[in-house]
């Protein structure tokens, strides 16, 4: 059986904490923290960002400007390793990746809601 997770089906998880899981329907609560854990290391692998360690990256932490302070060429890359990885498709519509790339939550939605397709 399928579960909606939400803020309350996820304060338990340390990463997740805090997060809400809008409109995402994942398997487990665990899948939900694996899929964070493996965004924030495709973050890194993909931007060689030597000085950050992905465990450390808060999912609701902004990546752009504040946060980790990323810029529109890493938006691109990035991009372009969640095409590779995960097989989804990013759009060319500036409003939507806006939101898309706010944080490793909002990717990590983004993510699930394709596999669901």
């Amino acid at each position: 059986m399928r579960a909606w997770c939400t803020r309350s089906g996820l304060e338990g998880a340390r990463e997740l904490s805090g997060q809400r899981l809008e409109s995402t329907l994942f398997t487990t609560m665990a899948e939900a923290i694996e899929l964070h854990a493996e965004l924030k290391e495709l973050i890194v692998d993909v931007l060689m960002l030597e000085d950050v360690v992905p465990a450390e990256i808060a999912s609701d932490e902004p990546l752009f400007i504040e946060g980790l302070g990323l810029d529109s060429i890493d938006a691109l890359e990035l991009a372009m390793g969640l095409e590779e990885r995960y097989g989804v498709v990013i759009t060319d519509d500036p409003e939507k990746n806006e939101k898309l790339f706010m944080s490793v939550a909002s990717l990590a939605n983004f993510v699930a809601a394709e596999r669901s397709k």
